[in-house]
Parts: C-alpha cells; structure tokens; sequence
C-alpha cells in the first residue's frame, strides 16, 4: 500500500510542479535563479505566505538585477505536504532551492540525505547570534550538530475560550483552569447549559496528522508526571512505552468523545477540523473552549481567511494546566518552521542569499506579525511593535518557559503517526485506552526497533 501511495503521490507532485512552471530540470544551474518551496494550507483563502513571499521576491530582485525567485505553493494536507517536499528532494530535477520544514520533520530529512549542511553560511552571517538557543537546536543534527536549516518562526499552545459563552454558562471569566479536572468542569457545564454549543475542542485522528499529536495529545502527556511524561527519554536515548501518563492522556481523548464534549466525530476526524473551529465554529459563537496554538487569532485579522473584528471582545486566553495541578502548573508545546536548503539543490548560494533577506531583523519582525507567531529572534522577541501587533503576543510568548519540544528525531514521523492512530481508536470507540496504548506500544517498537524502547513508570 505505502508503494501505492509514494508512487500515486510522485505522480501528483510531478503534475503540480509542470502545473507550476518548475518542472522538467527546475531551477537554472546557472546561479540566476532558484525555486522555493512551502506548504499552502488547504484553505484556499489563506495566502498571507504567498504574499508575504511574493513581496519579498520583488524587493530581493529589485536588489540583485538579473537574480529571479520562483515562489512554488504545495497545496496539501500536512501529512502529504510532507511527503511531496521529500519526493521532490530525491531528484536534482525537482529539487528545490530553498524548502520550507516543519522542524520536527527536519531530522528525518537530514537521515535521509535531502538537505544541506549550512555551517559555512550561518559563520560567516552576523544575525546568527541573534537566534534564540533552543530554535538553533531545533535545526541541528544531533548526530553530527550540524546546522541545516534557519528558524522561521515557532508558537506555544494554550486554551482560547469564548469568555461570553462562558458567562452565559454561568462560569466566572478570566478563567484559569488549574487541573484537568477543571477543563471537563467546564465542557460539561456548556453542554448542560448552552444547547447547540459545541463544549470544546480536542484535535485528534490520523486525518489531522501533527495538529491532532501536539495539541490534542502532547499537550496532555507533557502535563502528567513522572517518567512517562514524555515521549522520548533523552539520557537513555529510548523511546517510552507502557507509561501511565500516556494511558491518562488518551484517558482524557476518550471522555472527551464519549461523553460528546467535543466536536462531532464526523468533523473531529476529517482533515479540515482546523479551518471548521478557526472561520467557523469560534467566530460563530458555537464552540466554548479550544486547545489550540498562539497562532489562532491569524484567521480572524482583517487579512485573515474569517475577519472578525469582535474577537477581542469575544475570546480570551489560558495556559493549559498539568494533569493535577503539580509544579509548575502549566504546560505548552512548541513546534516551528525553518528554511532549509536541499542537498540537490542547483544554486544553493544565491538561496542562502534569499534565506538571509527574508531572515533578517525587519523581516523577520514582519513576518511575525503577519502570522502572528511567537518570534525565534531574540531582538524581534523585545520589540514593542511585535509584542503590541496581537493582543494575545505577549500572552503566548509568555508561555515559552512553560513549553515543551518533540523529540526532533527521524524517527518521530512513525511515532506521531502511531500516536494519531491511538488517539483515532479511542475517539470512535474501536479499542479501550488499555487495548489502544498496547497497540501503541506494538507500533512504536515497529517503527524504532524493540531495542530503542523502554518501559516507563509513573
């Protein structure tokens, strides 16, 4: 089936690339001109990349007569985003110049052969140093610490809520939930009260691909204790299995479903419940609560796909609590994107040079606002403009010291797409949380060997 799949896929990214204008040998071997790639959402009203990408094009042109940038959109689920750059990464004739990843994705890249090592660019460029630590280690190689790709942007993840279905529902507001517990309070109290509410929302299925694993697992097991909180056990260098804080997590995915708390299963397991919950569900008034990422508020800007100019009005934000309320309290997930050069690529120098303009501090700064994503410069991080562009900014960037990452390993793609299989058996009720975390632990030892796993506890 797989084979199927990568041939009926090289076959679609073939024709979307000649649909494109960049098929055959791709970009000019002659330095003149390169190709970039990125992911478009689905939804086909959101272009605030091309057009942020588009611009910088004409300025960069402007700037180096005779240079040309082609902006290639991949229109695509995320999952299939994924797998179409990897295709176009094996060949030098569809190799792209410059490519957008997903920095959990880069490591496996990096295993595979697709990219370039940027060690040699990223000395010789000043603005380096002004990157923070931990988004660096993001497009590093813990194998060989090399460097292979420049941090676009990252994001934490929280609760947004609607504080006037709330109040109808007679729950006090700012509200701060301290445990688990106290969220399902909440979404049961909704649905008792606010008949055609939806009480809230929880990513989940294998449809949904990494939003269904961050924010609707990961911000659950990064939130229990003990050695199972984690997926990964860094100094032991395993992946965990049989832990009670994964089983709480998927615990809390089967209440949520069972007791139809969450978005009907039709919806939650589709591909598109993101775009349903952001232009739809919230601005409508018909979803009380949504775990969900600092990027949000992008759908409902005046650029936005859904403007809707009451939404400060109407929505309001709160950390997601531990599993119990243990130290520190709360807990968030980062992820990020960054650009990377592939291997293949013919002009590989005059990509660095496109990677540096759309990288640096104005840009950068620009670029943030428009996506309304948390900064990886630490000199945009303290700008006012920035921090006073969203009002929910300085919110999301302060849950940065509460934040957790995905083990940026080749191997998190299977696991990830274990634990969305996982998260989709409990949703509609096929498996118990025991008979789903087994098959978890099954599939995890599939994917990374039995001797790279190890059992945790608590």
């Amino acid at each position: 089936m797989r084979k199927k799949l990568l041939a009926a896929l090289a076959i679609t990214v073939a024709t979307t690339l000649s649909a494109a204008g960049c098929g055959g040998s791709g970009a000019a071997a002659d330095g003149t001109s390169i190709k970039v790639v990125y992911w478009q959402h689905l939804d086909q009203n959101d272009h605030k990349q091309q057009k942020f990408l588009t611009s910088m094009k004409k300025s960069f042109e402007k700037a180096h007569p005779g240079k040309t940038i082609e902006i290639v959109p991949v229109t695509a689920s995320e999952n299939d985003y994924y797998t179409k750059i990897q295709l176009m990464m094996r060949s030098p004739s569809t190799a792209p110049d410059l490519v957008y990843e997903d920095t959990a994705l880069i490591n496996s890249d990096i295993a595979s052969g697709y990219l370039k090592p940027l060690d040699a660019y990223v000395a010789k460029w000043a603005d380096w140093d002004k990157f923070a630590a931990a988004a660096k280690t993001a497009v590093s190689s813990p194998d060989d610490g090399k460097t292979y790709g420049v941090p676009d942007d990252t994001d934490t993840r929280g609760i947004w809520y609607n504080q006037k279905l709330l109040a109808k529902a007679g729950i006090k507001t700012p509200w701060q939930p301290e445990s688990w517990q106290d969220i399902l309070d909440v979404a049961r109290t909704v649905k008792k009260k606010l008949p055609g509410v939806t009480p809230m929302n929880l990513y989940t299925g294998q449809a949904g691909g990494e939003q269904s694993t961050m924010q609707g697992f990961e911000m659950l097991l990064y939130g229990t204790e003990g050695a199972g909180s984690s997926l990964y056990d860094a100094k032991s260098k395993k992946w965990i299995t049989g832990s009670q804080g994964f089983k709480d997590a998927l615990t809390f995915v089967h209440t949520v479903y069972s007791e139809d708390l969450g978005l009907p299963k039709s919806t939650a397991l589709g591909a598109n419940a993101g775009t349903e919950v952001g232009t739809k569900l919230l601005p409508e008034g018909k979803l009380a609560l949504d775990i969900d990422g600092s990027w949000m508020a992008n759908n409902w800007l005046e650029t936005g796909p859904r403007p809707w100019p009451e939404w400060t009005k109407t929505m309001a934000s709160a950390a997601m609590p531990t599993q119990n309320g243990q130290a520190p309290g709360k807990v968030s997930m980062s992820g990020g994107w960054a650009w990377s050069i592939p291997a293949k690529a013919k002009n590989p120098d005059l990509a660095w040079q496109f990677t540096k303009a759309i990288k640096n501090r104005a840009h950068s700064t620009q670029w943030n606002i428009i996506e309304s994503t948390t900064a990886v410069r630490t000199d945009v991080a303290a700008d006012p403009k920035y921090l006073e562009a969203t009002p929910t900014n300085k919110f999301f960037t302060g849950l940065v010291k509460y934040t957790h990452f995905r083990p940026a390993l080749p191997k998190y793609p299977q696991v990830s797409n274990a634990i969305t299989k996982a998260m989709e058996s409990v949703t509609t009720g096929q498996s118990s949380v025991e008979e789903a975390a087994k098959t978890y632990d099954q599939d995890l030892a599939t994917a990374v060997g039995s001797d790279s796993t190890a059992k945790g506890t608590r």
